[in-house]
């Protein structure tokens, strides 16, 4: 019987059933699950709707009381939640709850069906969850799926459906949260769930997508290939228990195809991206109109079409993802839980299209989608990050477009909301950082301050360490970084940016495979890296290299696709370049074709229109500096002045569009000398050297073209005053670009050019005496017009030294020494001028040295210092130029480059020491290239020197102490040098790569935030890193460990880093007005009141500074308490924080200077108990910041005096204050520390106790204290199988009865152990029986065998020596013990004893003189654990007599009464219950029995 006529069977039985009749509520509930049951089918809303009234009805003829209103309402609420699914209504979700809480209220514990209630409810407050981001709804579902596995045990038909409903919240709280732990949860219970579900079993296909699901997210997370292949599998099986026309086939075809794209999306194989396209399609086709899946259906569809888009750039794929987004919208009306998700994709699909075709309204769309999607994500929903992320993408993307800088601050505040809700471990933290790091490098090109650039490199840099090989985003996250690093290298010409930018991109590039949809990007920013080394070197083959990787990218860049505009530009840079060496004119003729038709793809309004108009007018501009055709100028500046009208002011390429129309207009002005021109050229770089601040990476060239105007103008009027001002610009651009800089060449020409112009006019004035040395220079020029700024600063350094020599003026000498070593920049070392530049360098220098003999005033010390940085400067970039180039020349010059530099610097001069080190350096590096001894020998020298001239602690010492060391093995060790052709020598990349690997391992352990000392700011760790990066220690260890054997580097390095990371933990008593994470961040401390806790917070980081720490923590402002996802990693870590601090300092505002400190409040703080157990070196503050008692001790927990009266101010043994390990040994004790303590929340003094035990649960804020205590001690007992936590006296706790509600019941001492007496031994040896050690052994080995005490779903598995309890009998109540119960109590195997209850016992006789027989309902036990036995499997005898003698003495028993189902529950007692043995053959009768305890 098909659906259709279940429906019309089930309305002829209504009929028939009319009101009043007996059977009608049962016809009513008949025809509604029919109509149900073909609305699960067919989808239509109708057969809902109408089933809800039906159900409405039989439940009026079920009123409260009625025996069957459960089954009512439960049916009710499935109708409910179903229209919720399909329709998003608020309403129908209330409805569900409302009536699965009814319905569980009517199912009393007990109750066969109340399982399923539980169930019900925690289902459809996972469902509101979803929806609202209540943590609350979270909680409260994880606690009936916690009980429902109680009701269902082992063998119950309903047993499976607990494990994966438990798995779902713990799964749902990951995704909110990012605690790995939850998914691991989630995991293991899938499986649990799995094993439950055989094949056949009808929940084996939804088991097997669960664990699929959580195994793709644990992939996602960890970028683990198995989880991803096992999840391939998962599904494939899933989809097989699911053939065509199974209900379920289209769940499983969603989440094979899922597979399918979160494979491409790591592997980039177009099969998988195709399979998933094709699954998708038949998942949809199996969701008609009106079916629940359909609107997901559409959703996911149009997430692989978008996918497909990018990588082919087929338009129908966009449009196709349009049309199915906008049909999912509709689906999904105002108030429906999935809303925001169509609204995001649809952004994402406007934004794609606005990337496409640049259309301005699209990207508007895309942005008004975004802040309608991110208005239905509320602070706590899931999706509230990535809703954060995706608007401040678009953003960005305007500001690109208009340039107000109010997007690009919005887009900054929308990243870091975005961070903030992912704290470290969560798996989408990575995307956080990117984005952000993004905006700082925006941001960086529109205002170009350097620390916007390093803060973009420390954000990538933690991402890519977030995203290991073989995670999803690892290769975004290396191009990322490679891109940033050659923006650095841009800016300050640091060769190790761009070496280590070359390695990135090649790692980039090997995961991104022929095929890969990213592959294009990898090889143009590979070809990228390749002409920045060859503007910076000159090297052909590096131009060749970019010009065929270019080709390569644009070949994978089709008509259509997104990156063809930005790949045809790339590739006419590179040939632009090539023409400009070899004027080839072919290379330009082809320039100018791809640069055309870059611009036919960004038509009047797209946002890279002035960028291909700016490549083109510069093919103009080459084509006239090679033809001089006027035509092509003019175009030029047709061009440039189209491009500055698109970038108006604010706009990131507002500043270039000036500069390279004020370039083509000072070119037509030397061409037909209209004054207007240059006077335009002037106004326009002027004001582009106003938006261009001193840090700019582009200001150099604003310089340089400003020089150039005013020595146009001079050369036109002749104005001296222009001309000073060509040489001070000139000079200024020359300071901004450092050696090794691309335009430092340009930038050196422009000075040369100048000066000597100047000299030329003042050498032909009459009287000069010059005029043949100028006509004899100007034929040198103009047979060496390429060389001529070379000849120019080596002719004006002779020059120099002539008015030297004629009047000594040491400024002139200095000067001389400036202008030959920029000489000998322009000449390489193969140049047939060079050997005479380095001659007259080294005659300067000589004179230089002996001037400096004869001792220097302060302003000519202040030269000196400029000249002898350039020296060394010039020798590290000719150190750097040798290792990366192999020409032995180089190194040569860089040794005499710090030969000159000893000699200007003697002994005695602060940085002599490091320039012995670095010649020794260089020398070291030559004898591995030469073999020459004398260089070994010389370095030895030089390190001997530097070693005697460092001060021992100083980080040079124990550099210059290793590398000694080394170099005299080597010296003894000849054979090994000689064997060995591998330079050991490391380049600077490479000591920068681990150092930051020490970094990043030493501040894994540390707090996330913390104060600096020093200025009192609040440092996250990318400022930490940032400060360090940054330092003089920094620049130190990277020069002075690269001559370190790899092993010895990696050791010195981390002791190094550790030592300048050690931090100090505060630990104090809260106050009033303690500072927030809020009220310090951004703000230096001392600058702000010192009033209450400030002023507190002031002393503690002034304190931490004298002491030499950089480093401070303080409870109160380093951790942000709005951040459940924070506060949980905090607390689960401040154990090791404080263990792995170097000081913690304690203050005790409530103790005088003279002390005591006994009764202190902070001895009775919860929180303090780690804080004084944790760390190794603790010092105590009194009320006025003075050292306690002024005991100058470097640790007081060592201090003989302050031990002592710790010991008794805690009552803990001084074994545990000096050297405390975490973890469960002698667990009774730990918790009696803590029970005369106590904290604000109560649930704190267990979280208070998670290190100490070195546990990592969950921090609940909001559980009942009782249950957070419960937790802590069934992991304890879980883990450890320890009974001594059983032993308390209080009350039992809700949460399981062998518990205490509160803490303080371990205050009471357990029944001390006392050695066994002589006559206890004689007794037990004389009351055993011929034989009985036969039986002793039996017995011993039953114990052994005994299982360990287990914690599983709320149940302790208690392992017990068993005695029955035979007669109970009532004493007289006591009046000084009112509410106490006393009873006499006979248990077989026992000697008779007293027991005290705070409430009566059930069902036993109450009067004096009567004994009831318990009948085994009521048992004494006494708790086993098998590590009793001392921890040996075998005992000898003399050990099984002993522990016979141990087990006939007195004992701390537990009562226990039985409960249906064979469950036992204690029975709490107001004192410990002393019991003991009758004799030895009762011990040796007894035998160990589980009881499941709840």
């Amino acid at each position: 019987m098909d659906s259709t006529d279940e429906v019309s069977h089930r309305r002829a039985e209504l009929e028939g059933c009319h009101s009043g009749h007996d059977s009608r509520d049962v016809a009513l509930d008949g025809l509604a699950v029919a109509l149900y049951n073909r609305f699960q089918t067919e989808g239509k809303v109708d057969d809902v709707d109408d089933a809800i009234t039906l159900h409405h009805a039989a439940l009026k003829l079920h009123p409260p009381g009625h025996p069957e209103r459960h089954c009512s309402l439960l049916e009710l609420a499935c109708c409910f939640s179903s229209r919720y699914n399909n329709l998003g209504v608020a309403a129908d979700s209330e409805e569900t709850i409302a009536h699965d809480w009814e319905a569980l209220v009517l199912r009393p514990p007990g109750h066969l069906r109340r399982g399923v209630s539980f169930h019900n409810l925690a289902v459809v407050l996972q469902k509101r969850f979803k929806k609202h981001a209540t943590t609350h709804d979270l909680d409260e579902a994880l606690e009936p799926n916690r009980a429902a596995p109680k009701l269902r045990p082992p063998g119950h038909p309903e047993q499976h459906g607990s494990p994966p409903e438990l798995a779902c919240c713990f799964s749902s709280r990951y995704d909110n949260l990012g605690v790995a732990a939850d998914l691991e949860e989630a995991v293991t219970l899938d499986r649990e769930a799995l094993a439950l579900c055989p094949p056949g079993h009808p929940w084996r296909g939804a088991s097997l997508t669960n664990l699929a699901i959580d195994l793709q997210k644990r992939f996602k997370k960890c970028a683990t290939m198995r989880d991803l292949d096992e999840a391939f599998e998962l599904n494939c099986a899933a989809l097989e228990l699911c053939p065509s026309g199974h209900p379920d086939r289209h769940r499983s075809l969603c989440e094979l195809a899922s597979c399918f794209l979160r494979r491409y999306g790591n592997l980039g194989v177009a099969a998988d991206l195709e399979e998933a396209v094709t699954l998708d399609r038949e998942t949809l086709a199996l969701c008609p109109p009106g079916h629940p899946w359909r609107g997901l259906s559409f959703h996911n569809l149009a997430v692989v079409l978008q996918e497909r888009f990018k990588k082919h750039a087929t338009m129908h794929d966009l449009d196709e993802a349009f049309e199915l987004h906008c049909a999912a919208l509709e689906l999904r009306p105002s108030g429906h839980p999935e809303r925001h998700c169509s609204l995001l994709e649809l952004a994402c699909c406007f934004s794609s299209r606005y990337d496409n075709l640049g259309v301005a309204a699209d990207l508007e769309d895309a942005v008004t989608l975004g802040r309608e999607a991110l208005a239905l994500c509320p602070p706590g929903h899931p999706w509230r990050g990535a809703s954060l992320t995706n608007l401040a993408i678009d953003l960005q993307k305007r500001f690109k477009k208009r340039a107000m800088m109010r997007d690009l601050d919005e887009a900054f505040e929308l990243n870091r909301a975005a961070l903030e809700l992912c704290p470290s471990g969560y798996p989408e933290r990575h995307r956080s950082l990117c984005e952000l790091a993004s905006c700082f490098l925006r941001r960086y090109g529109n205002l170009g301050v350097a620390a916007d650039l390093e803060e973009a490199i420390t954000l990538d840099r933690e991402a890519l360490a977030l995203c290991p090989p073989g995670h999803p985003w690892r290769g975004v996250s290396l191009h990322n970084l490679a891109v940033v690093l050659q923006k650095r290298f841009k800016k300050h010409a640091t060769m190790h940016d761009l070496d280590e930018a070359f390695k990135l991109n090649h790692a980039a590039l090997e995961l991104r495979p022929s095929g890969h949809p990213e592959r294009h990007r990898s090889l143009c920013e590979l070809a990228s890296c390749f002409l920045s080394r060859y503007g910076n070197l000159g090297v052909a083959a590096d131009l060749e290299e970019a010009v065929t990787l270019d080709r390569e990218a644009l070949a994978l860049c089709p008509p259509g696709h997104p990156w063809r505009g930005a790949s045809l530009t790339n590739l006419a840079i590179g040939l632009q370049k090539r023409f400009k060496k070899h004027a080839t004119m072919h290379d330009l003729d082809e320039a100018f074709e791809l640069n055309r038709a870059a611009l036919e793809l960004c038509p009047s309004g797209h946002p890279e229109r002035h960028h291909s108009l700016c490549e083109l007018a510069s093919c103009f501009l080459s084509r006239y500096d090679n033809l001089g055709v006027a035509a092509d100028l003019e175009e030029a500046v047709t061009l440039h002045r189209e491009a500055l009208a698109l970038c108006p002011p604010g706009h990131p390429g507002h500043g270039v569009s000036l500069t390279n129309l004020a370039i083509d207009l000072r070119k037509r002005f030397k061409k037909h000398a209209t004054i207007h021109d240059l006077d335009e050229a002037f106004e326009l770089n002027c004001a582009a050297l106003e938006l261009l601040p001193s840090e700019h990476p582009d200001r150099h060239r604003s310089l340089c073209e400003l020089a150039c105007c005013f020595s146009s103008r001079y050369d036109n009027l002749g104005v001296v005053a222009d001309f000073e001002e060509a040489i001070k610009f000139s000079r200024a651009a020359l300071a901004l670009c450092p050696l090794g800089h691309s335009h430092r060449i340009k930038c050196l020409h422009a000075v040369g050019h100048n000066l000597w112009t100047i000299f030329r006019q003042q050498a032909l004035m009459p009287g000069s005496g010059m005029a043949k040395f100028i006509r004899r220079a100007a034929l040198i020029l103009r047979s060496r017009y390429k060389v001529h700024a070379a000849f120019s600063f080596h002719a004006l350094s002779l020059h120099l030294w002539d008015t030297y020599q004629k009047q000594p003026a040491i400024a002139d000498l200095d000067a001389a020494i400036c202008l030959a070593m920029h000489a000998l920049e322009l000449r390489l070392p193969k140049h047939h001028d060079y050997a005479a530049s380095v001659e007259s360098l080294a005659l300067f220098i000589r004179e230089r040295v002996r001037r400096l003999v004869q001792g220097t005033g302060s302003d000519e010390s202040v030269m000196l210092g400029h000249v002898v940085d350039s020296l060394c400067a010039l020798g590290c970039y000719l150190r750097d130029r040798f290792r990366n180039q192999g020409a032995i020349a180089d190194l040569d010059e860089a040794i005499a480059l710090y030969r000159y530099a000893l000699q200007l610097r003697p002994a005695g001069h602060p940085s002599h020491p490091s320039n012995l080190h670095h010649l020794a350096l260089c020398l070291i590096e030559r004898f591995h290239d030469t073999a020459v001894i004398g260089d070994l020998d010389e370095a030895i020298t030089l390190e001997q020197k530097a070693l005697d001239l460092s001060i021992p602690g100083d980080p040079s010492y124990g550099i210059s102490q290793d590398c000694l060391a080394t170099y005299l093995q080597m010296k003894i060790s000849p054979q090994v040098t000689r064997v060995s052709s591998i330079r050991w020598v490391a380049t600077e990349y490479e000591v920068s790569q681990v150092i930051r690997h020490a970094i990043s391992e030493t501040l894994e352990t540390m707090p996330t935030r913390l104060l600096n000392t020093q200025s009192g700011i609040l440092c996250n760790r990318r400022a930490q890193i940032s400060q360090f990066m940054s330092s003089q220690q920094h620049q130190q260890l990277l020069s002075l460990t690269m001559s370190y054997d790899p092993v010895e580097r990696v050791s010195r390095i981390h002791t190094v880093v550790s030592t300048c990371f050690r931090f100090v933990m505060f630990s104090h008593r809260w106050g009033e007005g303690e500072p927030s994470l809020r009220d310090v961040q951004g703000r230096a401390i001392y600058d702000m009141p010192a009033s209450g806790g400030v002023k507190k917070l002031q002393k503690f980081c002034l304190t931490a500074l004298k002491r030499g720490y950089q480093w401070a923590w303080s409870d109160t402002c380093c951790i942000d308490k709005d951040s459940s996802a924070e506060l949980q990693e905090a607390i689960g870590s401040m154990f090791g924080w404080y263990r792995r601090s170097a000081l913690t300092i304690v203050y005790l505002s409530d103790v005088p200077e003279t002390g005591p400190f006994a009764a202190s409040q902070w001895f009775g703080r919860g929180w303090t108990l780690q804080e004084l157990l944790a760390p190794a070196t603790v010092l105590f503050y009194a009320r006025n910041w003075s050292l306690y008692k002024n005991i100058e001790s470097a640790n007081h927990k060592t201090d003989e005096v302050v031990l002592e009266e710790i010991v008794e101010a805690t009552g803990i043994a001084s074994r545990f204050l000096t050297d405390f390990t975490p973890g469960m040994d002698d667990a009774r004790s730990r918790l009696q520390w803590a029970s005369s303590r106590r904290t604000t929340r109560p649930e704190d003094i267990a979280y208070s106790l998670f290190g100490i035990f070195n546990l990592h649960l969950p921090v609940l804020y909001g559980e009942p204290a009782e249950f957070a205590l419960g937790r802590l001690l069934a992991e304890v007992i879980s883990q450890s199988g320890d009974i001594s936590i059983l032993d308390w006296v209080g009350e039992a706790s809700t949460f399981h009865s062998c518990f205490p509600a509160r803490i303080t019941s371990y205050r009471t001492l357990p029944l001390p152990s006392v050695p066994p007496s002589d006559a206890e031994e004689r007794s037990s040896t004389t009351s055993r029986r011929p034989g009985s050690s036969r039986a002793l052994r039996k017995f011993c080995r039953s114990l052994n065998k005994s299982p360990l005490p287990q914690f599983v779903n709320r149940r302790l598995i208690l392992p017990c020596f068993s005695y029955r309890v035979t007669a109970v009998k009532r004493k007289s109540a006591d009046p000084s013990s009112p509410g106490c119960h006393t009873y006499e109590v006979q248990a077989s195997g026992l000697r008779p004893l007293e027991i005290t209850l705070p409430e009566e016992l059930e069902n036993v006789a109450l009067f004096p003189g009567e004994l009831e027989n318990a009948t085994g309902a009521l048992q004494l036990v006494r708790p086993w654990h098998s590590k009793l036995l001392g921890g040996s499997a075998k005992l000898d005898v003399a050990a099984t007599e002993e522990l016979l003698v141990t087990l006939g003495r007195p004992f701390s028993a537990l009562l226990l009464t039985e409960l249906p189902h064979n469950e036992y529950r204690r029975v709490v007692s107001s004192t410990l219950i002393a019991a003991q043995p009758t004799d030895s053959a009762s011990i040796l009768h007894s035998k160990i029995r589980i009881f499941n305890i709840v």
